[in-house]
């Protein structure tokens, strides 16, 4: 009788970066039978298939590939806004300050999962990711374990958001794989899901990557989606865009109100709030979004 082999499960490898330049390392998921030959290969190439991870110079970052980097972390500050645009996408605590439900579609290495986490003590956190070998990195990125305020789930970020009702007040959309935004999260009819899904006040904010074409057909479905309440903010350091889309129609944020928070807001989380209310008002009261839309 044959008596088939007990599969191997892949755990973290490391290995020296192959890549010119790199004096760091990868970590990979990978058995200790893989072909690490064939894996440098296809690192080199950009065929590889999964996610790694690279260490150099006191930093942590995600990769598909090496020239796409999906998130990053300095390893003496693991719980900072690295990138720019995660920075931008906190703005949304200036329209909801105290939001009680807070969900994140794509987990990527959790910079915006851990500084909620840490900072929004009355937040809960429903965390949605298509990919187990990224959650499966989530440890090396420092993304607390899951508790009462904390919920990292496996599936499909648009299915999870067509059963919801009503239930968050502010969805974070940051969901991508190696070949750009994920497709289920590209449609009209996910953005129709994701204003029902918001309460009455909820806003959403999707990070827009890839060239103009893409990211203007991305917010036309979300203008379309949220009736045109819709703000959008170029974020030149990250060469991309956050929108901002509001579940109530006829919303207008009291800039004034908004202005005067801000300064105390940036005391009590770090971040330059009066900067960033300032960037949103200007694009507001400029038409930046409808603008964009018409020179698209």
């Amino acid at each position: 009788m044959h008596v088939s082999a007990r599969p191997e499960i892949p755990s973290i490898v490391t290995i020296r970066s192959p890549f010119r330049g790199d004096r760091g390392r990868l970590k990979l998921l990978e058995t200790p039978a893989s072909d690490f030959r064939r894996i440098r290969e296809q690192l080199l190439d950009g065929t590889y298939p999964k996610p790694f991870v690279l260490e150099e110079r006191g930093s942590r970052s995600l990769h598909f590939s090496r020239s796409l980097v999906q998130s990053g972390m300095r390893l003496d500050a693991p719980w900072e806004l690295e990138f720019a645009y995660t920075r931008h996408m906190m703005s949304f605590l200036l329209f909801v300050p105290e939001p009680r439900e807070i969900l994140v579609l794509g987990l990527g290495g959790g910079s915006v999962v851990k500084y909620c986490h840490r900072h929004l003590p009355r937040s809960r956190l429903t965390v949605v990711e298509i990919d187990r070998d990224v959650i499966a990195f989530r440890g090396e990125f420092r993304v607390p374990a899951d508790d009462e305020r904390l919920h990292v789930r496996l599936g499909d970020a648009a299915e999870h958001v067509a059963r919801m009702q009503a239930a968050a007040d502010v969805i974070l959309v940051d969901a991508f794989d190696r070949e750009g935004a994920a497709p289920s999260l590209s449609t009209r009819d996910f953005y129709a899901d994701a204003r029902a899904s918001l309460k009455k006040g909820g806003v959403l904010v999707a990070n827009l990557v890839g060239d103009d074409r893409r990211r203007m057909a991305h917010l036309e479905r979300i203008h379309a989606a949220f009736q045109g309440n819709t703000i959008l903010v170029p974020v030149e350091e990250d060469r991309n865009h956050v929108a901002f889309a509001f579940r109530e129609a006829a919303f207008e944020p009291r800039w004034r109100r908004i202005e005067s928070q801000a300064h105390a807001m940036r005391k009590r989380y770090g971040l330059d709030f009066p900067n960033m209310a300032a960037l949103l008002e200007r694009s507001r009261k400029l038409g930046y979004a409808p603008r964009a839309l018409r020179k698209d």
